[in-house]
C-alpha cells in the first residue's frame, strides 16, 4: 500500500503542475453508451472514454485491440501478431466480463463466451466508446468489468469516395475505400478494407519445440454499409450491415513441427431500426438485430473443428423526458442464441427475454441515476440486476461520484452442454457468475485541462472453473479487484498531454494468488504536438509484471514488466489527402503478454489517405 500511495504521488506532482495547459477536450461530447441514452460526457457518472474518428486516424493502429491498449484501465495479451487471438482484461476482470457491441449490437460468441476483437480492422469504425465499471444492469450478461461500443461509419454531406492504403513491417499491407453521402432525406455509406501480412511466429519454438518455426500470416476483409432515410424530423428508417472474414495461421504447442494451423473468423451483423420522436417528451426506438460469430479450424489443410453461434436480438426502447433535468428508460429486449458445430452438444438452443428500467435526474448540483433489469433465462433461470449512481457538483470545475452495483456472466453453451469427450463434459446445473462493485471518483475539469481519480472494488464469485478432477466445469472460485484509475488530459498552445494510471489488485479472493496475465500497475503516458501540416506525437506504455503458466509444463511463471514506446506522424498535404506514419516498440523491446508467444519487435508502417 504504501508503495501505491508513493507512485500516486509521484502521478499527482506531475500531472497537477500541467494546469496552464488549454482547453482542448470535448468534455460537453454526447454519449449513449453510458446510460443507453444521449448523455454529455461531462455528466457521465461511470468512467466514461471516448475514441473518436480523429483520434483513430492520428493514431495510425491497424485494429482495434492496438488502439485499446492506450486506454486506461484496459490489458490486451495477444497469443502471436496482428490477428493472433486477443484477449482484453478491464479493470483486471476475465476476458469474458467485457461486452463488446457494435452499433448497439452484441457480436460475441456464446461458446466461447468472448468476442474476437482481433478481427476489429478500424477502416470502417468512426466512434469507440470505453464504458469502465460493472453495467450489467444496463447490458444485461458479461458487462462485468465494461462495456466496449464501437460505432460504424455513417454517411453526411455531399456523396464522395475516400480511400486509404498503406504498407509496413512484415510485408503488411493495408488497403480501405468507401462512397458516403447525403442525398435529400437519405445518407448512406458503404466501406471496404483489406489488412494482411506475413506476421512472425506465433509461438517461440525454443520454449515449445513442437510448433512450427514459419511466420504466421493474416489475411482479414472487412465490408461495412449503412443507409438511413429520414420521412420527416421526427421519424427515420435505418440499415446497417458489417461482415469481417479473418484469416489467421497460428502455431500449437502439441503437435508436429511441420504442422500448419488455420483459423478462418468470421464475424457478421445486420440490424434494421425505426427511430420515433412521438412526442416532444417521448422518443421511441425499435430495432431487429443479427449478431454471428463462425470459427473454421483447419489442421495441414483438413478442416479440424467448426463452430458458430447466431444471436437474433430484438429491441424496443423508450425514453421519456419528464423534465428538462430527468429522463426515464424503459425497454424489453429478447435474445435467441443458436449454436451450430461438428460437435454434437446436449443443446444448442436457448432464450433470454429481458425488462429493464432507468432514471437520470439531475437537482441543481446533483445527480442521480437508477437501473434496474432482469433477465429470464430458458435454461438458467432469472437474473435480476441493478446499478444506483450518485453525482455531486461541490465546486464549479470539481465534481464527485459513487455507485454501487451488481452484476453477472451467463454461461456459455461449452460451459453447459459440451458433450462427455475424453473424460470431460459440461455441466447443465451451472449457476452465472455473479459481481457487486462499488466505485468513487472526483472529476475536474477547467482551463484546459480534465483530472479524474477513481476508486473502484469490485467482488466476483460462482467463477465458472474446470473441477479438480479435470472431467467437468463447476462453480467454484472467488475473485477480488481493487485499484485506482487516474486520468488527466490537458492541452497547452500547440501541444496535447494524456496520461493513464492504473494501480489495481486483480487477485484469487480465497487464496490471494494474483489473477492470470493480469498486472498491478498499468500506465500511459502521451504526447502529441500540432506542428502546421504536421502532427506528430509519441506514447510510452507500461506494464507490470504478470503471473502465467508456462506453455509446456503448465507450471506457475511470471512474466516480467515492460515499457514499450510508439511514436506517430500526420502530414497533411492538402485538404483531402494527407499522410500517416506509426512506429511501434521504437526500441526493439523483447517481451511477453503470454507465455511462450512472440510479440512483435520493432514494427514501421506508413499509410496514405484521401479523405474529402
Amino acid at each position: 500500500m504504501q508503495q501505491k500511495l508513493i507512485s500516486l504521488a509521484l502521478f499527482g506532482a506531475f500531472t497537477l503542475p500541467c494546469a496552464a495547459f488549454a482547453d482542448t477536450t470535448t468534455l460537453d461530447e454526447v454519449v449513449v453508451t453510458a446510460t443507453r441514452t444521449p448523455q454529455s460526457l461531462n455528466k457521465t457518472l461511470a468512467d466514461t472514454t471516448v475514441l473518436n474518428e480523429q483520434a483513430i486516424r492520428q493514431s495510425g493502429a491497424p485494429d482495434v485491440a492496438t488502439l485499446l491498449r492506450a486506454a486506461a484501465g484496459v490489458e490486451v495479451a495477444q497469443s502471436g501478431g496482428l490477428g493472433a487471438n486477443a484477449s482484453l482484461f478491464m479493470r483486471g476482470t476475465n476476458s469474458s466480463h467485457v461486452l463488446v457491441l457494435l452499433d448497439g449490437v452484441r457480436i460475441s460468441s456464446a461458446t466461447t463466451g468472448t468476442t474476437a476483437l482481433e478481427h476489429l480492422m478500424l477502416d470502417n469504425i468512426a466512434r469507440i466508446e470505453v464504458v469502465r465499471g460493472n453495467v450489467s444492469s444496463l447490458y444485461g450478461s458479461e458487462a462485468i468489468g465494461g462495456v466496449i461500443q464501437l460505432f460504424t461509419k455513417q454517411g453526411s454531406g455531399a456523396p464522395a469516395f475516400n480511400a486509404s492504403a498503406g504498407f509496413g513491417s512484415h510485408s503488411t499491407q493495408k488497403m480501405a475505400a468507401g462512397f458516403s453521402g447525403a442525398a435529400n432525406d437519405t445518407t448512406f455509406s458503404l466501406n471496404v478494407g483489406n489488412v494482411k501480412t506475413n506476421g512472425v511466429s506465433a509461438i517461440n519454438p525454443r520454449l515449445a519445440p513442437a510448433a512450427n518455426p514459419n511466420n504466421d500470416g493474416y489475411n482479414n476483409t472487412t465490408v461495412s454499409g449503412q443507409v438511413q432515410h429520414a420521412f420527416n424530423a421526427d421519424h427515420a428508417l435505418s440499415a446497417t450491415v458489417f461482415s469481417t472474414r479473418g484469416n489467421k495461421q497460428y502455431d500449437s504447442s502439441f503437435g508436429l513441427p511441420t504442422d500448419t494451423n488455420n483459423l478462418l473468423t468470421t464475424l457478421d451483423k445486420f440490424s434494421v431500426a425505426s427511430d420515433n420522436q412521438f412526442t416532444q417528451a417521448w422518443h421511441s426506438q425499435l430495432r431487429l438485430a443479427q449478431g454471428t460469430d463462425s470459427n473454421h479450424a483447419y489442421l495441414n489443410g483438413a478442416p479440424s473443428f467448426f463452430f458458430q453461434t447466431r444471436s437474433n436480438q430484438l429491441t424496443w426502447q423508450n425514453d421519456v423526458a419528464l423534465t428538462e433535468s430527468q429522463k426515464v428508460s424503459l425497454a424489453v429486449e429478447q435474445l435467441a442464441q443458436q449454436l451450430s458445430s461438428d460437435t454434437k452438444y446436449s443443446q444448442t438452443k436457448r432464450t433470454v427475454n429481458s425488462l429493464l428500467g432507468g432514471y437520470v435526474g439531475e437537482f441543481d448540483a446533483h445527480q442521480v441515476q437508477l437501473n434496474v433489469r432482469q433477465d429470464r433465462y430458458s435454461d438458467m433461470g432469472n437474473v435480476n440486476t441493478g446499478l444506483l449512481g450518485y453525482g455531486w457538483q461541490f465546486a464549479d470545475a470539481w465534481r464527485a461520484t459513487a455507485s454501487v452495483s451488481n452484476g453477472f456472466k451467463a454461461p456459455t453453451f461449452a460451459d453447459m452442454y459440451y458433450p462427455l469427450s475424453f473424460g470431460y463434459a459440461g455441466n447443465p446445473n451451472l449457476r452465472p457468475e455473479r459481481a457487486d462493485n462499488r466505485e468513487v471518483g472526483v472529476h475536474y475539469a477547467a482551463g484546459g485541462q480534465s483530472f479524474k481519480a477513481v476508486y473502484f472494488d469490485q467482488r466476483i464469485r460462482d467463477l465458472i472453473v474446470i473441477n479438480n478432477t479435470f472431467t467437468s466445469v463447476t462453480n467454484l472460485n472467488q475473485a477480488r479487484i481493487d485499484g485506482v484509475e487516474l486520468h488527466y488530459a490537458g492541452t497547452f498552445d500547440r501541444t496535447r498531454l494524456t496520461a493513464n494510471l492504473t494501480l489495481q489488485n486483480p487477485r484469487d479472493g480465497a487464496t490471494g494468488t494474483r489473477l492470470l496475465r493480469r498486472s498491478k500497475e498499468l500506465a500511459t503516458l502521451g504526447i502529441m504536438q500540432d506542428l502546421g501540416a504536421w502532427k506528430v506525437g509519441g506514447e510510452l506504455r507500461h506494464s507490470g509484471s504478470r503471473s502465467d503458466t508456462n506453455i509446456a509444463t503448465f507450471a506457475p511463471v511470471t512474466l516480467p514488466s515492460y515499457q514499450l514506446v510508439n511514436l506517430t506522424a500526420n502530414y497533411t498535404i492538402d485538404k483531402q489527402l494527407s499522410l500517416t506514419g506509426r512506429i511501434d516498440n521504437l526500441f526493439n523491446k523483447d517481451y511477453m503478454q503470454v507465455h511462450g508467444y512472440n510479440t512483435l519487435g520493432r514494427t514501421v508502417f506508413v499509410g496514405l489517405s484521401y479523405q474529402p
